[in-house]
């Protein structure tokens, strides 16, 4: 087992950094930064798919917190949305991870690429969605949705994962009506929840890699950083064009594990 980083090698080192980087920037813009982070983790010697899942759980919350800091600064997303579904996702994470120590993530992965494609499908061939902030409700019910979402998303991070920020981005936008800027730094408030959530389920167990989750974490802080002012700096379009790319190297990835699955 390990516990540090005595049984790691340099190059593998490297490429934790390289890959947290990595996936903190690619999260910050849009999410889905899991694709590069938690393959890279499981490429360690050694490391258990439990302990790579709580120590990748680990680097992103450093990145996700980071982002929202920049986001907050720069955007200045409604709190009072963000923070609801925040707390509401926390709790829908934990339940997600409950569940997925006891039923196989390959149960539900061929409904997440049908829900990719459609969401793919729905970005591409509305290019006007998402540029501007359009609230499509308001009052309770704005609130209502918000929560509801973050269940949801927040019970889908727990228990599978991949592409958690990208669905979080395209209800936002979709189901009520945020530019895609807007919806991201919320976003990344919600996702750093679903991290704490998720984390708080994987501590007692004590799956996590502590010298290697901060490491990640570092890397992913500095990731996060600069793709969120990249995104702040590039706008809504700019970030309409990485969450296709996301999605659509999300759909490449989970039908393979399904096809594996089903072989």
């Amino acid at each position: 087992m390990i516990s540090g980083f005595e049984s790691i090698e340099a190059a593998t080192l490297v490429m934790i950094v390289v890959a947290g980087f990595a996936a903190g920037w690619v999260d910050a813009v849009v999410g889905g930064g899991g694709l590069i982070q938690l393959p890279a983790l499981l490429l360690v010697p050694g490391i258990t798919p439990v302990q790579a899942l709580a120590t990748n759980k680990m680097g992103s919350i450093f990145g996700t917190a980071t982002s929202a800091t920049t986001y907050y600064r720069r955007v200045g997303p409604d709190l009072k949305t963000a923070v609801p579904m925040a707390v509401i996702a926390l709790a829908g994470s934990f339940g997600g991870a409950l569940l997925a120590a006891n039923l196989p993530a390959s149960v539900f992965k061929p409904i997440i690429v049908v829900a990719l494609v459609v969401v793919a499908l729905f970005t591409a061939l509305r290019p006007n969605a998402g540029e501007l902030t359009a609230l499509r409700h308001d009052g309770h019910r704005h609130y209502v949705v918000a929560c509801l979402i973050g269940a949801v998303i927040g019970f889908y991070d727990g228990l599978i994962g991949p592409g958690t920020g990208s669905f979080l981005v395209i209800a936002l936008v979709s189901a009520m009506g945020y530019a895609f800027l807007e919806a991201s730094a919320k976003a990344k408030i919600v996702n750093m929840a679903t991290n704490a959530g998720a984390l708080l389920f994987f501590l007692p167990h004590g799956s996590l890699l502590w010298g290697v989750g901060l490491l990640l974490g570092a890397a992913n802080m500095a990731g996060g950083y600069l793709g969120a002012r990249t995104a702040v700096k590039k706008g809504s379009k700019f970030v309409r064009v990485v969450f296709l790319l996301v999605v659509a190297a999300l759909i490449i990835k989970l039908s393979i594990d399904v096809w594996q699955d089903l072989a």
